[in-house]
Formats: C-alpha cells, structure tokens, sequence
C-alpha cells in the first residue's frame, strides 16, 4: 500500500466512529477501525458517548411532532445569513504577477538545459501524481462504500426503534451489564443495546442468536468496548419467541457453545 493511499484511509478512519458505535460496519472495515480504535483516544471516547446516545433514543418514547414544526424551522432557515465565500490572500490584495526582466544573452543555453532537466523531472513527478491520485480515489471509493452500507444499517436500526409497535426488554447481564432487546412484529427485525458488557477474552466475541423453539438460530456479532452498543440483529424475527447472547470463538459459531450470558423472551405483540 502506497504511504498516499495509507494515509487517506487512516483520515477516513476518523469518520467511522458512528457506524461503529451502531455496529454498522463490515467484518473488515470493523478490524481495521478497531486497530485505530486501540490508539485513538478520541475515537474511543466518541464511539462510547455515541453508544450510549443509541441505547437512550432505544428505550425513548416516541412522540409526533406538533404539526407547526415544519413552518416555524422554515421561517428560521429564512432568517440565517449564509457564510460568505472566503477570498485568497492574493486575489484579495491584488498582488501584481512578476515583472519581466530581460536575460543575458549568455545565460539563454543554460536555460535551456534547465527547463529539459525540469520538463523530465515533472514528467516523472507526473506519474508518481498518476499513481497518487488513483489510490486517493481507490481510498475514497472504499469509504464512500463503506459509509453507504452503515447509513443502510443505521437506517434500518432506527425504523425499528422508532416503529409504533416496537416493544423492549431488559436483563441483567452479571458484572453490573445490561441487556435490553426491541423487538418490531410489523417491520420483522429486532435490535439488541448493550450497556457495561465488558470486552470479550481474547480471541472471543459475542454471538446473539434468535430462540426458535428449542434451535437457537444465529443473529449478529457483538464486539463490545465496555460501553454502550446497539446492534441490528440479523435476519428476520419470524417466529423467534426470544433471544440469547454467549461468548463464542472469533468469527462466531453455528450454534452456541457456552452457556449463555442471557435469555430474554421476546414481549407479546
């Protein structure tokens, strides 16, 4: 990876932080934020200060806007004076170009030799600004992406916390962890919020599954940092009567293999 690309995408890192705290991102994207997360103070303080906005919105009431929001934001966005356009200092002041100075006669060949050396070196600088500006691009294609999926997901987590019908539940998870799931009959999804669950063992993660029956049925990994996590999970609820979470090997498991952390019945329709 060239160092251009590199840091390009070690900028982008810095914006993931929301997608993140919603468990919004690819298996991929998620492992190289967490390795900027370990020495990103700042990062880690809004990934957690984001989570625990997500677990709040979660269990808040929804309620309907007045219907004279809509007129009085309008009037407002009337009255606010755009910023106006910063001019360069030099366009500003009217700095006059060069004056043109006539040369010795004498100094004429070397100029020439002059401008070739300086006509090859910026054709080579040329290609190195080539190869520059494709993995700028290729940097930019990815976050672009990667920042399209987590607006899909985060979107998809708020029509559930938001759906008229949704219902929640909490349990405590030991070590002072919570857990509380809101489950959506009419959009057919469910999500997962998280608080004080403290980071897995090495090597582990937690695993949530949907209770079909007595089959405990995959539904998301959760990569704990201590604080507050919202998660989608995946798959539809279907005919889940309840959910579980367990610490499972790294990548997760087809079906659990520790003891479950807890259990929560899905609340009645």
């Amino acid at each position: 990876m060239s160092a251009a690309k590199g840091a390009g995408r070690d900028a982008e890192l810095h914006t993931l932080t929301g997608a993140y705290a919603l468990n919004a991102l690819g298996d991929r994207e998620r492992a190289r934020f967490e390795r900027h997360l370990a020495m990103c103070p700042a990062c880690e303080q809004e990934v957690r200060e984001l989570g625990a906005t997500a677990v709040r919105l979660g269990l808040a009431a929804t309620e309907t806007p007045p219907s004279a929001m809509k007129s009085q934001v309008l009037a407002m966005i009337s009255t606010v004076r755009q910023e106006p356009p910063k001019v360069a200092a030099a366009e500003a002041g009217r700095i006059p170009g060069p004056v043109r100075r006539a040369r010795p006669a004498g100094r004429r060949r070397l100029s020439g030799f002059v401008l070739a050396a300086c006509a090859a070196g910026l054709a080579a600088l040329g290609g190195v600004a080539v190869v520059q500006q494709r993995a700028a691009e290729e940097a930019r294609t990815e976050a672009r992406e990667a920042a399209e999926l987590a607006q899909r997901r985060t979107q998809a987590l708020a029509d559930v916390l938001t759906a008229p019908d949704v219902r929640t539940l909490s349990t405590a998870l030991g070590e002072g962890a919570t857990g509380t799931v809101a489950v959506s009959r009419e959009r057919d999804r469910a999500v997962f919020l998280a608080s004080g669950l403290p980071r897995p063992a090495g090597g582990k993660v937690y695993q949530l599954w949907f209770a079909d029956g007595d089959t405990m049925r995959p539904a998301g990994l959760l990569t704990s940092t201590g604080g507050s996590e919202a998660l989608l999970m995946d798959g539809a609820v279907g005919l889940a009567t309840g959910m579980g979470i367990t610490v499972e090997p790294s990548g997760g498991s087809p079906a659990p293999t520790s003891e479950p952390l807890g259990l929560l019945g899905f609340p009645a329709g």
